[in-house]
């Protein structure tokens, strides 16, 4: 239940501040809020290959790919501010 509501808490918050942009910077926001949450649940399900690989070489492999997608995450983000900041 506490789950819940803290979900809410944050999608009203969200919101408000949502409110006080205009629709373009919002919608740049929000897709790449969508394609970096992508990237990171990819990095998840490969960290998840890595842990569950019996071969060392491959487990590494998939780490580093895992580690690469989460960095494009954060990329995606950045880029996506420094966006909006220029809308400004």
């Amino acid at each position: 239940m506490k789950k819940i509501a803290f979900v809410l808490a944050a999608a009203g918050l969200m919101s408000v501040a949502a409110c006080s942009k205009s629709p373009e910077a919002a919608a740049v926001e929000n897709n790449a809020e969508m394609m970096a949450d992508n990237l990171e649940v990819q990095a998840d399900n490969l960290e998840d290959l890595a842990d569950n690989s019996s071969n060392v070489a491959a487990s590494a492999a998939l780490e580093n790919a895992s580690d690469n997608l989460e960095a494009a995450a954060d990329n995606v983000r950045d880029a996506a501010d420094e966006k909006i900041d220029n809308m400004k």
